[in-house]
């Protein structure tokens, strides 16, 4: 039998033991969060991130039923080389959004806008292509024109959207269209679209029927003092490396359409109702990819914070950008139009758009560190391209 003497050496020493242990177990730095984002969102879970997220709609000057900005490509090489597949992506606005998805291969994208009517362009897309398995089917749906027989799944964009060009819309295959697009949102999907939410796909699909692969970003009026680009422009423009350039659009090859088709499918490209200065959207996104230990890869701003600057605004975005997870590689993607103020180095004439990237990280450091006071300060942060 142990002495006393021995059985208090033997408590030190198991009590020594055990303190090294909790001081190890204290001071070990904390794990990475594990991502746990779905592969696939069920419906129930699309709808209800929708609605959990979601403001009141606004308005905005232009329905922006396609992008003003014909040099948003130009960034792509870039974004490829700093970002990894399989992050969040976050934008605004229309189909733009599809073109640096396919580019950067998030693993989900939420884009949030001000006007709800975005948002039943986003869902009216999200229909159309999980009823298309080829480009050629999906501008045919979208156009309400006869699938051109004669071009190979390998054609470039140009000359699928020149076949397009070609053709006449069909009314009976608009209201087709229509009829197909509904269905596959309230019957198969189990959206509860309200009765203005049906109305409001049916003015979107109604205008892309109407104007064909020439809807600009004016649209209605195909005339207006500054020439926007169309559809068919933008599908085929090119991110402008060495002089000519590669079309990295989602339109540009079947692969590009199949990457979008397949997020489409999963329910992974997720449709927001909400104001950049809001109280609600954005730290709600940002509250469900923490919940899920997610980062933003990359968050496509076009050139919203200009407006935001005409008031205090800037400072309530900058508020909610800095509750999204983000890592040291996350930038921002903003459009910068040289018509609004200094011309920017690589500023053309007439005025277009100069796309650019910023490191989120270090927009929230410099906001907080009181170095943003004016639009032009978030401008000179950007590198042009």
């Amino acid at each position: 039998m142990l002495q006393p003497r021995q059985r208090l050496a033997g408590l030190g020493l198991a009590a020594v033991a055990l303190l090294s242990i909790t001081i190890y177990v204290v001071r070990r730095p904390a794990a990475e969060p594990f991502e746990t984002l779905p592969p696939a969102l069920s419906d129930s879970e699309f709808w209800n991130l929708i609605n959990e997220s979601s403001e009141a709609g606004g308005d905005f000057r232009s329905d922006n039923f396609v992008s003003n900005e014909d040099t948003y490509q130009r960034v792509i090489p870039d974004l490829t080389r700093k970002l990894r597949p399989g992050g969040v992506y976050l934008g605004v606005g229309p189909d733009q959004n599809f073109t640096y998805i396919a580019a950067i291969q998030p693993k989900l994208a939420i884009i949030t806008d001000i006007r709800r009517q975005n948002m039943m362009l986003h869902l009216m897309y999200k229909a159309l292509f999980e009823m298309s398995h080829s480009r050629s089917e999906f501008l045919s749906k979208l156009f309400s024109r006869p699938a051109p027989l004669t071009l190979s799944d390998n054609v470039d964009a140009k000359r699928l959207l020149d076949a397009f060009l070609a053709e006449k819309s069909d009314r009976a295959l608009e209201k087709e269209g229509l009829a197909s697009i509904l269905a596959q949102l309230r019957d198969r999907h189990h959206f509860a679209l309200s009765l203005d939410d049906s109305k409001s796909v049916e003015h979107v699909y109604h205008s892309f029927v109407t104007a064909g692969p020439e809807i600009r970003y004016s649209f209605p009026s195909q005339a207006y003092l500054r020439r926007f680009p169309s559809y068919a422009e933008l599908m085929s423009e090119t991110d402008g490396a060495g002089g000519g350039g590669q079309n990295r659009s989602y339109m540009a090859s079947e692969e590009n359409f199949q990457a979008i088709r397949k997020m489409e499918s999963e329910n992974r490209i997720i449709p927001v109702v909400g104001d950049f200065a809001g109280e609600k959207a954005l730290r709600s996104v940002g509250r469900y990819l923490k919940e899920h230990g997610a980062t933003v890869s990359a968050f496509y701003t076009s050139n919203v914070e200009f407006y935001l600057f005409q008031s205090d605004d800037w400072k309530k975005f900058l508020d909610n950008i800095a509750e999204l997870p983000v890592s040291k590689d996350s930038v921002v993607i903003r459009s910068y139009f040289n018509n609004y103020g200094p011309p920017y180095p690589n500023s053309s004439l007439p005025p277009r758009p100069v796309q650019m990237i910023d490191n989120m990280r270090g927009l929230i450091d410099a906001f907080h560190g009181g170095r943003i006071r004016t639009y032009y300060d978030v401008i000179q942060r950007s590198i042009p391209n």
